[in-house]
């Protein structure tokens, strides 16, 4: 069964989106078999991967709703190597209708259960609130990865996403752990980014990633390409980072799992 591990920060403009892409790009480079869902109706990991949002018939919308099955939503994304379930601002009527719904929190999770055994790591990409798209993310998953910008109000909302995750541990997925914190968006040149890359490791000791993604030119490129900064920069400081976050990830997996799916 595939770890599913949820990407999100309340607070937007932390490299949300762009840790989900190329982490599923790059876990794919150390041959794992990824699906990324994306569960923001901004729909960006869709055109992120190439994929053209506006000519879509089956999304998260349709699975989450049960009007289509997880499986026939899927799209394999060629140039990254890993799968996508993707969306679009129809995502948005979705969490209306879910409100609704009796054990709303628990679609996504109950739309994964007939795929989770066909990967070994499902990246979901949250919007950037804590709303029932998110909740139905942190109810399906067994690990929180949150981005945060190593610049001011870093740490602003984080308590709060913390508590949720709590809250959701308490009540409806015990399962649930905080996989990591990962440093985004890091300025060596800037003294406060080291203050607030301190803090974190202060805080959070070893639940902080080793892996520090900085700022970076390419990176910020490749989404307007439609590719992961692997293939549209593969010798640039962000593909480094990214697949140095990509072999962190896989060291940690249990003996077991590495000789699985070496």
């Amino acid at each position: 069964m595939g770890r599913i591990v949820a990407i999100t920060n309340q607070k937007g403009g932390v490299g949300k989106t762009t840790t989900a892409v190329n982490l599923a790009a790059c876990l794919a480079a150390c041959d794992r078999r990824v699906l990324l869902i994306d569960l923001d109706p901004q729909g960006n990991a869709t055109t992120g991967s190439g994929v053209d949002k506006s000519a879509l018939e089956k999304t998260t919308c349709e699975v989450l709703l049960g009007e289509a099955r997880a499986m026939d939503s899927i799209v394999p994304i060629e140039s990254g190597g890993y799968a996508l379930l993707p969306a679009n601002t129809d995502l948005t009527a979705a969490e209306v209708r879910l409100l609704q719904e009796i054990g709303r929190e628990m679609k996504l999770s109950q739309a994964l259960e007939t795929v989770s055994g066909m990967y070994d790591y499902i990246l979901i990409d949250c919007p950037p609130s804590i709303n029932m798209l998110t909740l139905n993310a942190l109810t399906a998953a067994n690990g929180v990865l949150i981005p945060i910008q190593c610049e001011y109000y870093a740490l602003e909302g984080l308590s709060s996403l913390l508590e949720t995750v709590r809250q959701i541990r308490n009540s409806v997925n015990p399962k649930i752990e905080i996989e990591g914190l990962l440093r985004t968006m890091y300025d060596p040149r800037n003294r406060l980014s080291d203050e607030v890359s301190a803090q974190l490791i202060k805080h959070f000791g070893d639940k902080v990633y080793d892996a520090v993604i900085p700022r970076n030119v390419r990176l910020a490129e490749a989404p307007s390409f439609g590719v992961s900064v692997l293939i549209h920069d593969p010798r640039s400081s962000g593909s480094k980072a990214y697949m140095d976050l990509a072999r962190e990830i896989v060291a940690r997996e249990s003996p077991v799992a590495q000789a699985g799916v070496a």
